[in-house]
């Protein structure tokens, strides 16, 4: 824990004349006020403060700042009053710990309008004095670095509300540093996997890559000094995890593809040097196309200003370069707590003459303003989120409506957030007036009207366009409902051969007395299990009328009395009723549904991605009378849905005794590396699967696209290989392919 001098001292160092006695009146005050308090950890609670004001000292804020740090939670925590700190204190100080002490209270997650009120509050309580706001991020970015003493849902509460809230602010005001480490420590308890996963590949890396940074900045140093730059500094790092998820996300990257993991800062004393410098660099090494941003000439609209580009520099490393002035580092790593060291357009020696204000504190005076031009919490959330949370997009419905959707979003992700049955009955787009297709990205501020047709149902592809949760979660919702439909189909068409087998006819009515018996709230959650092969229809029947159960032959025929085999030529053997022995009374009730007119030398075989035991399985008659039999995950049984007399229930029955491979195909999206092949041939055959064709083609520079037909005994082998095979580093995606 630090010190009281060693506060003193650190203010000091960068404030000469700094007021001693007020700091160590702070110090004390908070340290008997706050007492024998422990936070979470089990340390004294006084630390916290303590490490507040240290995050404020590296900002180098004045004295007055200092204290307000040391003395925010006394009011809110200990027995401290607002009349007894102005009395100590003076009423500047005592104001700013109410502000904080009002701010401590504000549920900012909540996704309601109540949201648009708290907003509100904060930015009053800020815009008075932007020292507010400054010791409220410090506050936060250290209770950040303790988190892992809280209960786990705290920690996801509060990180949800650091990424959502203030990371967002502290990057609109200009502090990206402080952006930078808020974001990746709500992303190690937001998304711990993935903060696992990106942090290990990242160490992995930096192993590999030993001694690369330091090499290329005594390469970049070097070429500077040799052209006259003699004051130069070059710093580079490797960027933060949640930086490289981001980024893997929003351009769909898997980890081996991002090629620019490291960036570099050059400074330089003053602007005319930034340029010289940027000639320099891009003379040596050839530029990235289409990679550089001059933010001097135009600044960003939180004051950073830089030049950016991207070069194949030394060692063919493609790196990220950042050339600015000292006096534009230090804005850019404090925002606008380095712009309070400058004041009414002084000059800082750089050759640049700051504005008598910060853009981002003009902008915050500004939405202020607006507070009084608007009619509702919920109109000057509209003014302010759209400039505010720079990782989102706010669209605009035909009537005006605000819809706030994450960046990247599309049309299809702006039709669920207005109404889910908009979405599923969305066919097209006018993006500004202009008919647009679905995949176009949304842009702050666009127009978006939705064309809509009643017969559309959404495409399963789609959920990999969307972005939001609840886009994807109705698309997932429509899929299973279409598939359901399929699967109810079917099973239809079985009980109602199943019960005319019997002597009964079927109905939708019959069924809902005995759906407590069967386990399904709804009818045709029923009917589509019996499609499905999870319910027989003798069970459905049985249920419906339980009498039933006793007038069945139990007595399983002998192969000579009425059943004859039907095999293909992979071995598989279906079981079939002969319809002459039935005639002759031959037992009623089979679960596979006799076959009428045919005789034992009926030809049976597989559709084209084959079936493999362990498969539900459906066989249609084909023209010629043979028999070809499809999983029931195949998409081309769509085209019989409307000619339910072709279609046969089948089922295994296995020769133990002369067993059989069968064939399967299987889809693999791997790494273009070499031993990558290798790896999954070795894995097949390890699990006794044979190749029978390999198919390969290079989709893009990265990756190869690998067909594999296989021979294997059962589903949960070719489960079992597709499961290892999704644990290859080299392999992207493996899917089962099913036509």
């Amino acid at each position: 824990m630090m010190r009281q001098y060693e506060l003193v001292e650190r203010v000091q160092k960068y404030k000469p004349d700094a007021n001693e006695a007020l700091l160590n009146k702070a110090y004390v005050y908070a340290m008997q006020k706050h007492g024998k308090q422990t936070r979470a950890s089990g340390d004294p609670y006084i630390s916290h403060p303590l490490e507040v004001a240290a995050i404020l000292t590296e900002m180098h804020l004045d004295e007055s700042t200092i204290a307000v740090a040391l003395l925010h939670d006394t009011i809110e925590d200990t027995t401290a009053t607002r009349a007894e700190i102005d009395d100590l204190f003076g009423e500047d100080i005592g104001r700013l710990v109410e502000g904080l002490t009002k701010l401590k209270k504000l549920d900012l997650v909540s996704k309601k309008a109540k949201q648009a009120e708290n907003l509100r509050k904060l930015l009053l309580a800020i815009s008075d004095d932007v020292r507010v706001l400054l010791v409220k991020l410090a506050d936060r970015l250290h209770n950040m670095r303790t988190l892992e003493h809280m209960r786990p849902d705290k920690r996801a509460r509060i990180s949800e509300e650091t990424m959502e809230i203030y990371a967002p602010l502290a990057g609109r005001m200009g502090m990206q540093d402080m952006r930078d480490e808020l974001e990746d420590l709500s992303f190690r308890y937001i998304n711990p996997e993935a903060y696992e996963t990106v942090t290990k590949r990242l160490e992995e890396l930096s192993r590999r890559n030993e001694g690369l940074i330091k090499k290329i900045e005594d390469e970049l140093s070097d070429l500077l000094v040799a052209n006259g730059l003699l004051k130069a500094s070059v710093k580079g790092r490797q960027k933060k995890p949640y930086s490289v998820f981001r980024k893997m996300q929003s351009k769909s990257l898997s980890f081996e593809q991002l090629s620019d993991v490291y960036g570099f800062r050059i400074l330089v004393d003053d602007v005319s040097s930034c340029y010289r410098a940027l000639g320099i660099v891009h003379t040596r090494w050839r530029v990235v196309p289409g990679r550089f941003k001059d933010y001097i000439s135009t600044p960003k609209q939180n004051d950073y200003r830089s030049l950016h580009t991207t070069i194949v520099g030394p060692s063919r490393q493609r790196i990220e370069l950042q050339i600015r002035t000292r006096r534009m580092h230090e804005i850019a790593e404090y925002g606008i707590a380095a712009h309070a060291l400058y004041k009414d357009g002084e000059n800082t020696g750089d050759g640049d003459l700051l504005p008598r204000e910060s853009n981002a504190y003009s902008w915050l005076r500004h939405t202020i303003e607006a507070l009084a031009e608007a009619n509702n919490p919920e109109e000057f959330l509209e003014h302010t989120k759209l400039e505010l949370f720079q990782d989102q997009v706010f669209c605009f419905t035909p009537k005006g409506k605000l819809i706030a959707l994450p960046r990247g979003a599309t049309p299809i992700d702006f039709a669920y957030a207005v109404h889910t049955n908009i979405g599923d009955t969305c066919v097209g787009a006018k993006i500004n007036g202009r008919i647009m297709p679905l995949v176009t990205r949304l842009n702050n501020g666009d127009e978006v009207e939705i064309i809509r047709s009643g017969v559309q149902v959404p495409p399963a592809a789609w959920e990999e366009i969307v972005v939001t949760g609840k886009a994807r979660a109705a698309i997932r919702r429509a899929t299973r409902m279409a598939i359901r439909k399929q699967y109810s189909g079917l099973g239809h068409r079985i009980l109602e051969r199943t019960f005319e087998r019997a002597g009964k006819v079927f109905s939708r009515e019959i069924l809902k007395p005995a759906l407590h018996r069967l386990g399904h709230k709804d009818v045709e959650d029923a009917i589509a299990a019996v499609g499905r092969g999870e319910m027989s229809s003798l069970d459905v029947l049985s249920a419906v009328f339980p009498d039933y159960q006793d007038e069945r032959v139990t007595v399983k025929p002998a192969m000579d009395q009425g059943w004859f085999n039907v095999s293909s030529a992979s071995g598989m053997i279906f079981r079939l009723p002969d319809t002459k022995a039935q005639a002759a009374g031959a037992p009623q009730g089979m679960e596979a549904l006799p076959i009428r007119g045919i005789s034992s030398n009926i030809e049976v075989h597989f559709s084209a991605a084959g079936a493999v035991p362990g498969d539900r399985i459906v066989g249609i008659l084909d023209a010629d009378k043979t028999i070809t039999i499809y999983p029931i995950q195949a998409s081309a049984l769509q085209k019989f849905d409307d000619e339910p007399e072709r279609w046969i229930d089948v089922r295994w029955d296995l020769d133990e005794a002369n067993k059989s491979r069968f064939f399967a195909r299987i889809l693999i999206n791997a790494i273009n590396e070499p031993g990558t092949l290798a790896k999954v041939a070795e894995l097949i055959a390890g699990l006794d699967i044979n190749i029978r064709v390999l198919t390969m083609m290079r989709v893009a520079a990265d990756f190869t696209e690998m067909a594999f037909d296989l021979e294997v005994w059962h589903l949960k082998q070719l489960s079992q290989l597709i499961g290892q095979l999704k644990d290859l580093d080299c392999v992207a995606t493996v899917k089962r392919i099913y036509d």
